[in-house]
């Protein structure tokens, strides 16, 4: 478990490696290595009744979709190769988010959606302002996660495998969004996958997911984003957790 230095130096540092290593808009440069990841790695949970095949079935959800065997940061999963797109352009908004969220329920991914605005305002921020950092409480203290955002992508590794293994570090958790239905639905599918189950749980990557995106889509913590990636002399980890309700070890 990690505590709060009373020196920004370490920020400083890791805000510039980032600027300086994360080359995201070459596409000759992967930010992150590809990692390959055995299905026998978990076996997943299989509820007696799996949610609700009906409606998955009747949306053409491909269910042989296997859990995540790799991550190229720049080559998104299709959204026609998890579901029939055609089969969703007559179904209401809130009917999609609805059956997204169910199909990703206890398959080892997270499922979630949002608003087309908002997804806009968090593709304009993260333009600006690509990285941050997040504590994950466990037990009595935290470990701190390093975010980069690149939409259509949202990263997670580990502060401490990124500060030794720079851009060779592996993401632990990635999120994808799927921006097919923004201007015929007002919605954005949002999928999370946990490369390493061994270092996230489900529950802790959709905190993550969720938390992350608070910080970039609320205006008061988003002002902590922007001062990690432009005034990262002022920054200071005691105010990320004071925003989250954390003590300060």
């Amino acid at each position: 478990m990690q505590r709060v230095s009373s020196t920004s130096t370490i920020w400083r540092t890791i805000a510039t490696n980032a600027r300086n290593l994360f080359l995201f808009n070459d596409p000759s440069v992967h930010s992150f290595s590809t990692v390959s990841i055995g299905v026998t790695s978990r076996k997943l949970h299989q509820p007696e009744i799996p949610c609700d095949f009906l409606k998955w079935g009747s949306l053409g959800f491909y269910r042989t979709s296997r859990f995540a065997t790799g991550f190229n940061p720049l080559k998104q999963k299709p959204l026609d190769s998890i579901v029939d797109v055609e089969r969703l352009k007559d179904r209401y908004a809130e009917d999609i988010a609805s059956i997204w969220d169910d199909y990703h329920i206890c398959r080892g991914h997270i499922g979630a959606s949002m608003k087309a605005k908002l997804y806009h305002l968090l593709e304009h921020r993260a333009k600006e302002c690509r990285y941050f950092v997040i504590p994950l409480w466990r037990g009595s203290g935290y470990t701190t996660m390093f975010v980069q955002v690149q939409t259509p992508h949202m990263l997670f590794t580990g502060l401490e495998d990124y500060k030794a293994r720079g851009t060779q570090a592996s993401p632990y958790f990635t999120v994808s969004f799927y921006t097919e239905f923004a201007e015929s639905k007002d919605l954005v599918l949002i999928r999370g996958d946990i490369v390493f189950t061994s270092k996230l749980t489900d529950s802790e990557a959709k905190w993550l997911m969720e938390t992350a995106q608070s910080f970039y889509l609320n205006d008061v913590r988003y002002k902590l984003v922007e001062r990690f990636n432009k005034e990262t002399r002022d920054f200071e980890f005691k105010d990320v957790l004071q925003a989250l309700d954390m003590p300060i070890l």
